[in-house]
């Protein structure tokens, strides 16, 4: 007689047998409707003639791209291209996420001021910008930036060799060259240099107990790299400075109108929201904290810098996490205000080429990694600065 452990049906009564074959069959179960409509499209794209795949990607682009931060013509490829709207989508959501957590902090922090006057502007600041469509306000910021300022033949010059008008702002530039990227490299290396000295000094200092300062080691690691690879590369400091012709302005590094307006739109936007994060996690703090610095002798801008906010950091960090992940993703708006961000060139990559399944796929993919990048960073934040039980 068999025994009932040897017995396969005897095996789903237990409950981590069952956990991983509910597992497999969802998996099973989205693989086959994934290829089923994998298939059914590309029978369809077949019958039509259609080209698939991404070859597309090594041909001419043949379009122009209005703000780009790498060099970029319109003989290159396609893969270039998406390669622009890649770094433009970057670098307008991470100025966007600094703009919004500095303005956040102080709206945040005068939402509780004393000042009734401060405390109103503050709300109504919030509650301006809360309630508001994001796409209203590119609008109108993009409206205000072309409307108020001049055309390129009378650009404003507030100071020498920098202009002002409805082209965007020019102002002089360096001739970037690898050099130039190298030092770049070794600033940014510097200062997580900085970083770690800093950490490790103060780890040494509270199992210690004695006071160092701290200052000539961390300036020390911040300058050494860039101080290093600026010997070593030895770049070129050749300055490409603006000229005012008598249609355009030629030479300098160009802000174009859109990038500003998405960037104010995305950061205020985003600011009034954090300042309301900010306002619950030092509410979150008991007023017990407040009194015992202040009996010590801490100024109340002492208390909220050096005892408040880093307690608060553990109720602010999880939702800012879904502030930040909301700014990159609502940068897909530029594309109403006509800012080349990754979007926007895939769109006309799809539009000139037929093929978009192919370029959604990739700005999903693109969207869906930088997602997760931020998320991941942020919870490893969470976690330094989350409160340690004993």
């Amino acid at each position: 007689m068999a025994s009932s452990s040897s017995n396969p049906l005897r095996l789903l009564n237990d409950l981590r047998v069952r956990a991983v074959l509910y597992q497999v069959v969802a998996v099973a179960l989205v693989v086959g409707v994934g290829l089923y409509l994998f298939g059914n499209v590309s029978r369809k794209l077949a019958e039509q003639n259609i080209a698939t795949g991404f070859a597309y990607l090594d041909r001419p682009a043949g379009f122009v791209i209005s703000q780009s931060f790498i060099a970029y013509e319109s003989g290159n490829s396609y893969a270039r291209a998406l390669l622009v709207g890649i770094l433009n989508t970057i670098f307008v959501s991470v100025f966007a996420v600094i703009l919004a957590t500095t303005l956040g902090l102080i709206v945040g922090i005068a939402r509780l001021s004393r000042n009734p006057m401060l405390s109103l502007l503050a709300k109504l600041y919030v509650e301006a910008l809360r309630n508001v469509p994001l796409l209203l306000y590119l609008f109108l910021w993009y409206a205000l930036i072309v409307a108020v300022f001049p055309p390129v033949r009378e650009a404003w010059q507030p100071i020498p060799e920098v202009f002002v008008s409805n082209g965007g702002l020019i102002v002089p530039s360096l001739r970037w060259s690898p050099a130039h990227s190298g030092v770049l490299l070794a600033a940014l290396a510097g200062v997580v240099l900085a970083f770690v000295v800093a950490g490790r000094l103060r780890r040494q200092r509270v199992a210690t107990g004695i006071e160092r300062p701290a200052w000539p080691f961390v300036l020390l690691a911040l300058l050494l790299p860039p101080l290093l690879a600026t010997l070593l590369l030895q770049p070129d400091l050749v300055v490409n400075w603006p000229e005012k012709g008598r249609f355009r302005i030629t030479g300098g590094v160009q802000v174009t109108p859109e990038f500003t307006a998405l960037l104010v739109g995305l950061g205020l936007s985003s600011s009034a929201g954090i300042a309301e994060i900010v306002r619950a996690g030092i509410l979150s703090v008991g007023r017990g904290q407040w009194e015992a610095s202040r009996s010590v002798g801490l100024r109340d801008g002492q208390t909220m810098r050096l005892v408040v906010l880093p307690q608060a950091l553990r109720v602010i960090v999880p939702p800012l996490t879904s502030s930040y992940l909301s700014t990159f993703k609502n940068s897909s708006l530029a594309i109403a205000i006509g800012y080349p961000d990754l979007v926007m060139v895939s769109n006309t990559t799809m539009n000139q080429t037929g093929q978009a399944i192919e370029g959604i796929a990739i700005f999903m993919l693109v969207y869906l990694g930088m997602s997760i990048s931020i998320s991941l960073f942020m919870n490893w934040y969470n976690a330094r600065v989350a409160l340690v039980e004993r």
